[in-house]
């Protein structure tokens, strides 16, 4: 059946086309397997908590009747503000206007939090001017104040900013809307946490279709806590969000993670006794007994969306966003706004993404791009674009020590995790703090930014055991620490990125395979285990603690990048400039990098040329167990038998817009 719902309907409506539902709400209520709710043109001020999902083979489907031309929007419009002092207004707002759930008295805080009890908290609350988000003020002192938060990547738009009082009765919000009138201006304020999010778990294969979500006040999201979302899942199996543009989230647009946990709801930052790392681990175990299984949860498609202007993930996702595909998203401005700080910010910032692909999107201005954190396993990253990622050289850090933020960090997993044909452009590309990982036919543009390192819980004698699993299954199959190395170095180009030259002198950082030089080959590891005639098998007990192996062939190597000392590689002195241009927004490579290259690789690569990951005893393959074969480019171009290194299939195939 098809039921229809149009913001201009009459309030009796009884979901036909003659008499269609005024709410989406009011669909969903009714909405059954197998059924369609087309949802005409127009804004819907609402929360959509569907109490039922479809099944695989009769799906529940919200579409717009016109891609583009439907919001679902967490905020409602103000009007009535009075000049408080100067260019500063105020509004009141009844309280009842929030009913449970006032945004602008909900501290944002939880674990890998950073700050959160600093100066001021920030809050779940938002004031947006003409459909952008303006900025929290800690005081009316700062309010009033010309100085724009040093933390933002845009100064200009930093001096937008509200401050709220949260009152028995009423909230008052105070802005500074540089001289606009508000009450001739679109000014909205956030009243609902979520659009379109159910409350139970286990609706399952609902698709979302050209649908626009916008300005929901969500909370933050880590690993160890249940993890809010403008949009999602919430615990289980096959959505598809699809043609979606997600914007304005307070903190996270899609959520494909955790469940509530009460026993274990952000432990750390309540109790303190129990380190992060320790909970996290307690929560992995917790969600496999109460039944994180690939029948249930998981496998859900992100694809073709717009997601930008969230304050800390486009999307987020902690062990329910495993077996999925999200695929062919433009994902910018995550975190650009400099109010959150954490270990939980990213374009995408996953959890658990066990047999995940990763494929075909287009990152960039994010404070970080992608996130790939424990157990990576199985995840294959392929064909994405990344740039302009990471803090800005003229944005300060709030924290003066912190590591800089890449286009792609995989941290504290044991593989396997197959990265391929993928091009990093940003001034620090890639940090490994994690092993087992196959790295194929990418560009990539400037240093590793952590190499043996990342994995400790602040101290050397303090490391982190995080789990690996059964392949393709959320069966634990063991815990382990982090020796490092395990890792593939495959027909990859390497060249410096261009700025921050100063901080990558600090930081030592260098281009290239060259921080593995200390790493062993093959032959020399396994030497190590080949035990002497009468050799006690207690004896020397460290070797199953030094770096593993690291493999390297193929690659190319461009002005400073250089490679590890075993490896015999093509290193090309001339570096050319630019690296990417930017037209009528595309992104073009310098042909001239692609052009340069001489060597050609011995073979197409697959995943029997890759070996297993150690820990996991898992290949480098495909979710369903097959062999990857690593021949098209980043462009899906038949790579030749004997392929060039990096992204490209061809010099004509560099050429093409990205």
């Amino acid at each position: 059946m098809e039921y229809f719902v149009s913001s201009e309907a009459s309030i009796d409506g009884n979901g036909t086309a003659d008499l269609p539902f005024r709410r989406i709400a009011e669909a969903a209520a009714y909405a059954m397997p197998g059924d369609i709710v087309t949802i005409m043109p127009g804004i819907y001020r609402e929360s959509i908590d569907p109490p039922r999902g479809g099944s695989e083979d009769a799906r529940i489907i919200y579409r717009a009747a016109i891609p583009g031309t439907v919001t679902v929007s967490g905020a409602e419009a103000a009007k009535g503000w009075q000049r408080y002092d100067g260019i500063i207004f105020s509004l009141e707002v009844s309280n009842s206007l929030f009913g449970s759930y006032n945004p602008f008295a909900e501290a944002i805080y939880g674990d890998w939090l950073t700050g959160w009890k600093g100066e001021h908290g920030y809050h779940a609350g938002g004031v947006y001017l003409n459909g952008k988000a303006m900025y929290e003020a800690g005081s009316l002192e700062e309010l009033s104040s010309n100085e724009p938060s040093p933390h933002a990547w845009d100064r200009e738009a930093a001096l937008y900013r509200w401050y709220a009082e949260v009152h028995d009765d009423a909230t008052v919000i105070y802005a500074d809307f540089r001289g606009a009138d508000p009450n001739s201006s679109n000014v909205e304020i956030s009243v609902r946490r979520r659009c379109f999010f159910p409350s139970k778990t286990g609706i399952g294969y609902i698709t979302l279709s050209g649908l626009e979500f916008t300005k929901a006040a969500t909370t933050w999201a880590p690993p160890t806590a249940f993890q809010d979302g403008m949009v999602g899942p919430h615990w289980s199996k096959g959505w598809i969000i699809e043609n979606c543009e997600i914007s304005y989230s307070r903190c996270s647009g899609i959520s494909l993670g955790k469940y509530l946990q009460e026993n274990n709801e952000n432990k750390w930052t309540r109790f303190l006794i129990k380190d992060g790392t320790q909970t996290e681990r307690e929560a992995v175990c917790q969600a496999y007994l109460e039944g994180w299984r690939k029948e249930l949860v998981g496998s859900h498609i992100v694809r073709n969306c717009r997601i930008h202007d969230c304050g800390q993930t486009g999307i987020v996702g902690h062990m329910g966003g495993a077996f999925s595909l999200i695929e062919n998203n433009e994902i910018w401005n995550i975190n650009t706004m400099g109010e959150l700080h954490g270990a939980e910010i990213a374009g995408i910032k996953l959890h658990a993404a066990i047999d995940t692909v990763i494929r075909s999107n287009r990152i960039h201005h994010c404070f970080r791009g992608l996130w790939l954190d424990w157990q990576a396993q199985g995840t294959r990253v392929t064909g994405n674009l990344f740039y302009c990622n990471g803090l800005p050289e003229d944005v300060a850090a709030r924290y003066p020590d912190e590591d800089p933020s890449e286009d792609l960090f995989i941290e504290v997993s044991h593989g396997p995790t197959t990265v391929d044909s993928n091009i990093m452009l940003s001034t620090f590309p890639f940090k490994i703090a994690a092993q087992g990982i196959a790295v194929i036919n990418n560009l990539i543009a400037g240093p590793f930014t952590s190499v043996g390192a990342g994995t400790n819980n602040g101290r050397t004698d303090n490391p982190r055991y995080t789990p690996y699993h059964l392949p393709h299954d959320t069966a634990i199959m063991g815990f382990m620490t982090f020796p490092h190395g395990d890792d593939r170095f495959y027909g990859n180009i390497f060249i410096p990125s261009e700025g921050y030259r100063a901080r990558k002198e600090r930081l030592g950082l260098l281009d290239g395979t060259i921080p593995f030089n200390d790493y062993p080959d093959e032959e020399s590891y396994l030497e190590r285990f080949r035990r002497a005639s009468g050799e006690r098998i207690a004896e020397d007990r460290q070797r199953y603690y030094d770096h593993f192996p690291v493999y390297a062939g193929g690659n190319v190597y461009f002005g400073s990048a250089k490679p590890m000392d075993r490896e015999n590689a093509e290193i090309i002195d001339a570096v050319p400039a630019p690296l990417y241009e930017e037209k009528e927004g595309k992104i073009f490579i310098n042909p001239e990098i692609v052009q340069s290259i001489r060597t050609r690789m011995e073979k197409v690569l697959a995943t029997e040329d890759l070996g297993i990951a150690m820990q996991a005893e898992e290949r480098f393959e495909n979710p369903d167990g097959s062999s990857i074969v690593f021949d098209t480019d980043y462009h899906g171009i038949k790579r030749p038998d004997k392929p060039l290194p990096g992204p490209f299939s061809s010099e004509d195939s560099a050429k093409l817009p990205l």
